[in-house]
């Protein structure tokens, strides 16, 4: 009998289908995310599971994980690093490879010589308590040999979702009918056995680990009953810890068969006068093109920019388009845009943070650093 091939790319119609669910629709703890993948895109259950299972096999789909809202559970920042050129790689390498509290590690260009454009190398960064970013930065600054370092913490949050194959068909403008809901930054105290539950929850899936009831073998890895880890993840979800249950696409990568999801990542800068940044924010997180949108202060470094924004797209011009109608917008409500740029985002890395604190003790007696000089209270 001739070997069936499961079909793998992005294109594929089911896989379309399930893909305009599965990358951010699935909110919050679920006890069969995989079925709810299902009802919510009408593909059958089995159907799901196995064309997940082949396109994370064929790296169209990244990783598949339940995310935590990180921004609840460990201090965080956005962080731009002026790298001396000769260094980038080696630094974008090592920020990648050897920091396990990096995340999304960019090299970023601007169109022209701009306020920060100096600053190449960005990431972002997690560090539990109570140990400092600050002197994890300054850590990360030595080893890689960069003049300067920016902490860039989010104040406030607007917009979080991916949905690379939803938005392909988003018109520059187009946008929810009311301002996009804030999201705070405060941090929740959890205990042994909930951290404990926790890492175990959103450790990524293997191929082999997808199936309809998923969560069996993590509350085996955890020391819990099925019951008793779901009782625990639920009250997580309840304290607003728990982010959604995605498939992460491999968007800026070429896929296996020559495609990409989108070529062009751009992080949006705007400077709106002080005392408007949380209706700016609303408004910009309101727009469908938006993956991600922050209250953050730029400082002088970059022209005092309160406003930042990610947004992706296959075409430049259209990303702009996207961006120029967003700007219009914001005047239209009567929020002057007093300065803006776009950020691009060139070769890029990312992978899930460590926000645990047993993990940066046992970092620090992997690379023998005392984890006394990186607490806050030194």
């Amino acid at each position: 009998m001739p070997t069936v091939t499961i079909p793998s790319d992005v294109n594929d119609p089911v896989n379309a289908r399930i893909l305009a669910v599965s990358e951010d629709r699935i909110q919050g703890f679920t006890r069969y995310p995989l079925r709810a993948i299902a009802d919510a895109s009408g593909v059958p259950v089995t159907t799901v599971v196995e064309r997940i299972r082949a396109m994370l096999e064929a790296g169209t789909i990244r990783r598949v994980r339940q995310t935590l809202m990180s921004t609840s559970l460990a201090p965080g920042a956005l962080v731009a690093w002026n790298v001396p050129s000769d260094r980038l790689r080696d630094a974008f390498d090592f920020m990648f490879q050897q920091d396990p509290f990096s995340g999304h590690v960019v090299l970023r260009t601007t169109d022209r010589e701009t306020p920060g454009s100096q600053y190449r190398l960005w990431t972002t960064l997690k560090v539990p308590r109570p140990f400092s970013m600050d002197a994890h930065c300054t850590y990360l600054r030595d080893h890689v040999g960069a003049r300067a370092y920016k902490l860039l913490p989010a104040r406030k949050l607007f917009a979080l979702g991916v949905g690379h194959v939803r938005r392909r068909t988003t018109e520059p403008g187009d946008r929810t009918p009311e301002p996009g809901r804030v999201l705070d930054t405060e941090l929740v105290e959890l205990t042994e056995r909930q951290w404990r539950v926790l890492m175990a929850l959103k450790r990524e899936f293997t191929p082999s680990e997808l199936a309809e009831d998923i969560w069996v073998p993590r509350a085996a890895e955890a020391g819990e009953t099925i019951e008793d880890f779901c009782a625990v993840a639920t009250a997580l979800n309840e304290r607003r810890v728990i982010g959604r249950f995605s498939t992460f696409l491999e968007h800026y990568k070429q896929h296996r068969d020559g495609s990409r999801v989108t070529r062009y990542n751009a992080l949006f800068h705007w400077r709106v006068p002080e005392g408007l940044e949380l209706r700016a924010g609303r408004e910009v997180g309101r727009h469908h093109c938006m993956t991600h949108a922050y209250w953050r202060d730029g400082g002088p470094e970059f022209s005092n920019v309160n406003i930042m924004g990610v947004s992706h797209g296959t075409d430049k011009d259209r990303v702009l388009a996207h961006k120029a109608a967003i700007d219009d917008h914001l005047e239209t409500v009567g929020i002057p845009v007093e300065y803006t740029n776009v950020f691009w985002g060139g070769r890029s890395e990312i992978k899930p943070s460590e926000i645990s604190p047993i993990a940066y003790r046992r970092w620090c007696a992997d690379i023998g650093l005392d984890p006394q000089r990186m607490r806050t209270d030194n």
